[in-house]
């Protein structure tokens, strides 16, 4: 018995092993172990190559990732063989490598997440400087801050901020806007928005030479008045009187004009404040002085006007070099009352007192101002901030810059790109209380919101349908915002939406506006030709409109008339009455058809 034993012994052990029984066991347990892991992958893949052609019609096979070239064409199924087999026979070489490296399948060097990575760097070369900020945190959450509202702030707090106005600057009210409705009433572009210094009443010019007033928490037309302007309206603004609504308006014709409105009677009186030689684009009113407007326009100059008298008080004109430059913007100090900026037809935004107005108190620019390249360009809109600490200026065909006002004349805090403003005169804003974004308006139909410290683009939105947003008006409490543009209504936008947002062609947009921005010339002659090219186009469009809308009411108008001229005719009436009206409907008839 132990000799058959040694010698079944001897014929199970290879005669050119060295290895011990135990080792020759644990090998083979090893190789039996990856054959059946193999026999089980490639049985499971056949079953999905049997499923997928079952049951796809596209290719009848899944689409294999190569890392290379991630080529996802649709292939043949003799291709998708093919490639199956290959892929299995890569796979056994790859398990032959790591064995014999002593390294596993999953290791960095062979998986495919680096070469995504390599990709996703060299299309970070081609990405805009604005989508490479970083991205702000949340600072307000809205379970902390309720339960804090229902128990009362303690002295653990340190910001003795309200609910309210926290919510408003957070970046959790910003990013969760979106439309509410549209406020219709308008015949033409809308220009000029504003609200009521308690936030109920909404006030909106256009080109219809019309202002309408609005209570914009329910979407109602409280009443739509004549301003008797002959030009487009560019600004109307409520002053915070006591009684009557009072509404200040100004025109492409130069006028300012206010208007006094009772509740219950409607317009009482409209009148004319003063007039520019040139179109007046902007007014200011001033918070401690609610009877003073201050207006800029075209002509260079910047009047006072006092509703309580009949004539204007010029206050300053405004000079570069012996030229006169036209004025597009004037915005006064929130906390000075005496102070104000304009920005026109250059570079520079310049601060003004009242009491002293020979000679800008500061200047602002964000460029040396012998460099040729920045010629053409000039201010669209200047704004303080909430304490007037900082300026905000919009420049054509460039950026947004932020300006400390303690700072020299050259220097700037911040600067905002993405958006592109070449066609009109567009307006900047803030948004919160604390003027934590800036907002502004784009040729391509959107809204951007930029976080004031950190540049990054935290909200996009489409807000026209025909291409260009003018004016941004937010709530003067809440987190809302409303806009207009070259489309004939007005947009509310409150924060409802539940998610944030995904922005997923804010890359292309922002392509797509700096190709238009490097085709669009910056010489000064060129930009005055393209801003007269766009008027008359607009012009154009709105007289084009109402030829429609007229053709449009007078076809429905003979119609009627035939209708009823048909439906008089087959009557079989032979009273003198009856004679007389088919007498009168047969005229307007006759001469519609000749």
């Amino acid at each position: 018995m132990e000799e058959n034993m040694s010698d079944d012994d001897n014929r199970e052990k290879p005669s050119d092993s060295p290895d011990s029984p135990t080792e020759n066991a644990k090998r083979l347990k090893t190789d039996s172990g990856c054959l059946e892991k193999s026999e089980e992958s490639s049985s499971s893949s056949n079953t999905t190559e049997q499923e997928s052609a079952s049951t796809s019609t596209d290719s009848g096979f899944p689409r294999s990732r190569n890392s290379k070239h991630r080529n996802y064409r649709t292939r043949t199924s003799d291709e998708a063989q093919e490639n199956q087999s290959d892929n299995e026979e890569d796979s056994a070489m790859r398990e032959e490598e790591s064995e014999d490296n002593m390294l596993p399948l999953s290791s960095p060097a062979s998986s495919d997440s680096t070469v995504i990575h390599d990709t996703d760097t060299d299309s970070d070369e081609e990405v805009h400087p604005t989508l490479k900020k970083p991205k702000p945190k949340h600072k307000w959450f809205i379970i902390p801050e309720v339960v804090t509202r229902q128990v009362g702030v303690s002295s653990k707090y340190q910001s003795p901020e309200l609910f309210q106005r926290r919510c408003y600057g957070s970046l959790h009210s910003v990013q969760r806007l979106e439309l509410m409705y549209k406020l219709e009433e308008h015949d033409g572009c809308v220009n000029s928005l504003n609200f009521h210094p308690d936030g109920s009443l909404l006030a909106s010019g256009s080109d219809d030479l019309k202002v309408v007033i609005w209570d914009w928490k329910i979407g109602k037309c409280l009443l739509k008045y004549d301003t008797k302007h002959r030009g487009n309206i560019f600004q109307s603004k409520f002053l915070n009187l006591s009684g009557d609504l009072h509404i200040a308006t100004s025109a492409r014709d130069g006028q300012v004009r206010i208007a006094q409105i009772s509740r219950e009677e409607g317009v009482r009186d409209n009148r004319k404040l003063g007039s520019h030689r040139g179109p007046c684009h902007k007014i200011a009113v001033l918070p401690e002085q609610p009877h003073i407007i201050l207006s800029a326009g075209e002509d260079g100059l910047v009047l006072s006007h006092d509703v309580r008298k009949n004539k204007p008080e010029r206050i300053v004109q405004v000079r570069d070099d012996d030229r006169e430059v036209a004025l597009y913007s004037i915005h006064g100090h929130p906390l000075k009352t005496q102070e104000f900026c304009v920005s026109g037809r250059d570079d520079v935004v310049r601060v003004y007192d009242q009491r002293k107005s020979n000679d800008p108190l500061a200047t602002y620019h964000p460029f040396k101002r012998n460099q040729s390249e920045y010629a053409g360009l000039h201010v669209t809109c200047a704004v303080y901030n909430h304490d007037g600490s900082e300026i905000l200026a919009s420049y054509n065909d460039a950026d947004i810059y932020l300006f400390d006002v303690n700072a020299p004349p050259g220097n700037f805090v911040h600067q905002y790109q993405g958006h592109r403003n070449g066609a009109t005169i567009k307006g900047v804003n803030f948004f919160g209380p604390r003027s934590e974004f800036v907002v502004s308006g784009s040729d391509c139909g959107n809204v951007y919101f930029w976080e004031k410290n950190t540049e990054a683009i935290v909200q996009w939105m489409l807000a026209d349908d025909n291409g260009v947003v003018n004016c941004l008006e937010p709530h003067p409490q809440l987190p809302f915002i409303c806009t207009s543009g070259l489309d004939w209504d007005v947009k509310v936008w409150v924060p409802s939406c539940e998610n944030e947002p995904t922005m997923p062609e804010l890359a292309q947009t922002i392509k797509n506006n700096n190709k238009s921005r490097a085709n669009w010339s910056t010489t000064s002659a060129d930009i005055n030709e393209s801003q007269m090219l766009w008027m008359l186009w607009r012009h154009l469009r709105s007289t084009n409109h109402m030829r429609r809308v007229v053709a449009s009411d007078t076809e429905n108008f003979v119609l009627q008339l035939q209708t009823n001229y048909s439906s008089s005719a087959s009557s079989s009436s032979s009273d003198s009455a009856s004679n007389d009206e088919d007498d009168v409907l047969d005229g307007p008839a006759g001469c519609s058809a000749s």
